[in-house]
This record gives C-alpha cells, sequence and structure tokens, in this order.
C-alpha cells in the first residue's frame, strides 16, 4: 500500500473502531458469560484444573492458547471488577465487567486492522483507479474491515474471532509475499487459538508442500519433483512440533491430554446447532421433517412411534431422524473430506500460486460448513472474509462473494433476536451489502453483470423472509404452536443460497485452465 494511502485506511479502521465502541450497551449473548467464565477459571485454578472445572455449564473447551489468552486478560479484568473473576459468580454482569469485556475485543482487534492493511499491501494495481473509491485496496478494506457479519458476532453478539482472523488473514498475506515460514508459524499458532480453524487446514498443508518444500516446475507446469527441499519440509515439521509442544507439552506432561481433547471435540452434542446452520444438513433435516409430516398424512407412518423432539420443536441439539438415515459423526467426517478432496487436488495439479491457494481454502472452509458435525452458523465468516481478497480480482468471484455474503450475513440475524437490535442489524446489513454491490459492480462495469436473473431474484427473496420472520409471523397463531417456524426458514432458504455458492465457486476452479507458466528458482 502507498505511503499516500495510509490516510484513508487509517480512516476506516478509525471509523469502525468508533461503531464498535457505539454497541458497548447492546446486547450480548450467552458468549459474554462463557468468557466471563473462563477469565475466572484461568485466574484462580491451577493449570491441571482448567479443563476440568465445571461449575459453570460453560467449561472450557478452546485449545490452550486462547486459554493462555483468557489468563492474561484476567489479570486486566481484576482492576475492573475483581467480583467477575469468581468462580461462582454465575452470569455475572456488572457494568465494570460489561465494559472490560467489549473493550477487550476491541483493543485485540487491532491485530485484525494490521493483517488487513497487509493483505491490500499484497493486492496488484492492474485496476488502478483516479477515484479512490473504486481502487480495489480501498474496497477490499472495506469488506473485510466493516465486515457485517463480523461486527455483530463480535461487537454484539460477542465472542473474539477479529484477532483469530486476524491471525488468519496475516498469515495469508506471508503466504502471499512468499514468506512462507512466517505464515506456516501464523497458521500453527491460530489452530492451538481456535480448533475450527483446522478446516482449512488442507489447504495451507497442500499449498506450503506444493509451493515451499518443492521449488520448481518443469516447463509444463508439472511439478519437478527433484527440486524436493528436505530442509524447508524439516523447518515446516520443526514450526509445527514446537508450536504444538508450547501448547500441549504441558497437559501431556500432567497426563491430561485426552480430557483436553475430549473438551475440544464434544461429539455428543449432536449434528446440528440449537439453530441449524444453513448447510447441508438444514435440508437433510428439513427434508426429513417433510417426509415424515407426508407419512403421517398417509398413514406410512405410526404417530406414537415418532421420536418427541423430531416433531416439536425440531432445533434441540440430539435432532433423531424418522424417515432418513440418522447421520454420525463419522458419516460426516467421510462426506467433509470427499467435498474438500477435489480442491486439494486442484492446488495440487494446478497450481496457480496465492490466488489458487485462496479459492482451496475457501473451498475447505465452505466443505466444512456444508457437512461438518455440530457446525455453528458463525462458521460461515470463515469462507467469506478470505474469499473477499477474491472478489476484487475477478467479475466471476465478486458474483459469487455477493451471493454468498449476503445469504451468509442474513442467515446470522437469528443470533440478535431482542427488539432494539433490529434496527441496528438490518441498517448495518443493508450498508454493507448495498456498498458491496455499487463498489465491486463499477470495478468491474466493463465486464458482464456479476449476476443473473435468477440469482438477483432469490436474494431479493430475502427481503419478504425477513418481514414474514420479524413481522408477519409474531403476529399469528402459529407463534405458540410453532415457534420455531422463523429459524427453520432461514436456515433452509439461506442453505439453498450458501449450497449455490460452493457449487458454483467448484465449478469455476475445476473448469478454470491453468497458465502454463512455471516457478524459475
Amino acid at each position: 500500500m502507498a505511503a499516500g494511502g495510509r490516510g484513508w485506511f487509517r480512516a476506516l479502521a478509525l471509523g469502525v473502531s468508533f461503531l464498535k465502541c457505539l454497541l458497548i450497551p447492546a446486547y450480548y449473548s450467552t458468549d459474554f458469560e462463557v468468557h466471563r467464565n473462563w477469565l475466572a477459571i484461568t485466574h484462580n485454578l491451577p493449570l491441571s484444573q482448567w479443563y476440568y472445572e465445571a461449575t459453570s455449564e460453560w467449561t472450557l473447551d478452546y485449545p490452550p492458547f486462547f486459554a493462555w489468552f483468557e489468563y492474561v486478560l484476567s489479570h486486566i479484568a481484576k482492576y475492573f471488577d475483581p467480583q467477575m473473576l469468581v468462580v461462582e459468580n454465575l452470569n455475572y454482569t456488572s457494568r465494570a465487567t460489561v465494559f472490560f469485556q467489549r473493550l477487550s475485543v476491541i483493543f485485540t482487534d487491532t491485530l485484525f486492522i494490521y493483517a488487513v492493511h497487509e493483505c491490500c499491501r499484497c493486492i496488484n494495481g492492474k485496476r488502478a483507479a483516479k477515484d479512490i473509491l473504486e481502487k480495489p485496496t480501498f474496497i477490499l478494506a472495506v469488506l473485510l474491515l466493516w465486515n457485517f457479519g463480523l461486527l455483530i458476532v463480535d461487537h454484539i453478539h460477542f465472542q473474539y474471532n477479529g484477532f483469530l482472523f486476524g491471525l488468519m488473514l496475516l498469515s495469508v498475506a506471508r503466504l502471499c509475499q512468499k514468506r512462507y515460514l512466517e505464515g506456516a508459524l501464523l497458521f500453527a499458532v491460530l489452530l492451538h487459538f481456535k480448533h475450527i480453524y483446522v478446516y482449512v487446514a488442507p489447504a495451507y498443508g497442500i499449498y506450503l508442500l506444493r509451493s515451499y518444500c518443492f521449488t520448481a516446475n518443469n516447463a509444463d507446469g508439472s511439478l519437478k519433483w527433484r527440486s524436493f527441499s528436505f530442509l524447508h519440509v524439516t523447518l515446516l515439521a520443526l514450526i509445527v512440533c514446537l508450536v504444538s509442544a508450547l501448547s500441549l507439552g504441558p497437559f501431556l506432561v500432567l497426563g491430561q491430554l485426552p480430557q483436553v481433547i475430549s473438551r475440544l471435540f464434544p461429539f455428543k452434542r449432536g449434528l446440528c446447532h440449537a439453530y441449524w446452520a444453513p448447510n447441508f444438513w438444514a435440508l437433510y433435516n428439513a427434508m426429513d421433517k417433510a417426509l415424515t409430516i407426508l407419512g403421517l398424512k398417509c398413514n406410512f407412518l405410526d404417530g406414537t412411534k415418532i421420536p418427541k423432539a423430531s416433531m416439536t420443536g425440531g432445533l434441540v441439539q440430539e435432532f433423531q431422524h424418522t424417515v432418513l438415515p440418522s447421520v454420525t459423526p463419522l458419516a460426516t467426517l467421510i462426506c467433509t473430506f470427499i467435498a474438500i478432496l477435489p480442491s486439494v487436488f486442484c492446488l495440487w495439479f494446478k497450481p496457480q500460486g496465492p490466488r489458487g491457494f485462496l479459492q482451496c481454502l475457501v473451498l475447505c472452509a465452505l466443505s466444512s460448513f456444508m457437512f461438518g458435525w455440530h457446525v455453528h452458523e458463525k462458521a460461515i465468516l470463515l469462507a467469506i472474509l478470505p474469499l473477499s481478497l477474491l472478489s476484487i480480482q475477478r467479475a466471476k468471484d465478486a458474483g459469487i462473494y455477493l451471493i454468498l455474503a449476503t445469504t451468509g450475513h442474513f442467515s446470522l440475524f437469528p443470533l440478535l433476536f431482542t427488539t432494539p437490535e433490529l434496527p441496528i442489524k438490518i441498517l448495518l446489513m443493508l450498508l454493507f451489502t448495498v456498498y458491496s454491490f455499487s463498489s465491486l459492480k463499477s470495478l468491474f462495469r466493463r465486464e458482464k453483470p456479476l449476476l443473473n436473473w435468477l440469482e438477483t431474484i432469490y436474494l431479493i427473496q430475502l427481503v419478504p423472509l425477513e418481514i414474514f420472520c420479524e413481522i408477519i409471523f409474531p403476529l399469528t397463531s402459529w407463534k405458540q404452536h410453532f415457534p420455531f417456524v422463523p429459524l427453520l426458514l432461514t436456515s433452509v432458504y439461506c442453505a439453498l443460497g450458501i449450497t449455490y455458492a460452493w457449487l458454483k465457486l467448484y465449478i469455476s476452479v475445476l473448469t478454470e485452465r491453468t497458465p502454463v507458466r512455471q516457478k524459475a528458482e
């Protein structure tokens, strides 16, 4: 990024930080109590009890680096309100506690802001524009810094995704800058902060192997096997081992590694989260419900033998299928592996440098979101944010981004279900979506329309869906008997759009021709 561009970037960063401060008094979810409890656990208890403490139902279930992060925060928190650090003070929410925890998220977002700055430096100047508002770097900075999903999830709902995505984007920037060891180190550290990022580990592993461990290609673009560097592999292995030893070593010495693993991967939680994430399993569950209703009406099923959870709220964690086969963790793992495989093959056999890596990363994130076990709706951000980097490079990717971002962000609306936050989420979503469409349309104005008529109609239908869920449905008698209907409709409708974006991106990657260009190292 040129020196002259620092002014507008600083303005964007300060502007979004000011908005985050304005959201401090807003609603917060149970995740607020989750992190308060983790502050108390890490502050008061010895290391050996961190992953055993169960006074609260919100037990520590993040990797050790995040636990140490909470430990460091707790030593600052004691100056705001020591009572928040008492393990037995469940659901403690003093004004000082709220202020501290909100402020800690805003402060740690500094890493995210720096990472966005580094990503903007990686953008080439092929689409230079006189107007700063039409420059790809400016558009990318807005799409990342002012991302609607990240704003409401972290600064209203309450989580610490900002600095974690900062680590991921910074690792992506370092790989784009061919600083491979730094990129690998940052990603290894990230995995030990939050293990959900293991979804995109295949993209990192294959790209580092293809671009760093093998140092040259043949004239036709195929891999030159003799260029394999044992030194580079050793360096990568050392980074992974040292970071893992630093994170998990103390628990291995204490003989608690199995306990830590059981907390990190709680397969007893069920296939779906309380609110179905808009993925393949939401469509699968909806189909099972539809077939069950049809079976009951046609007397193909015995109503007395249908599991109660299957036909009441339908949104409990333990969802039992009635007609379709029930899904096991192993089945989701196999489906996820199969879904990821083609993108990994493309990264290996059709290398396209950083662009190919980003495509694989997004597809790994989306495939895991589509078929993973107990996926949270917030995980869609793992695909939307890196796709932002691709959206400013090609019109085709920009169109896919608009579909995925609009649908994925809308699927987060149920997280904010309180009345005061209704105008906030609608306004922020509207502003971000209008900017995304207008800026990308302006960037690719010399090319064909970013969306076809069918895609446009699908996205427009989100408006009446929101009106029905927020205004019409609460006024009907259905709310008493079928309270889950708005969530069901939102999840299923958004699942259609996200599935479509996933398939469209996959088709684009699989059919894309690879330019014959080899490394000359």
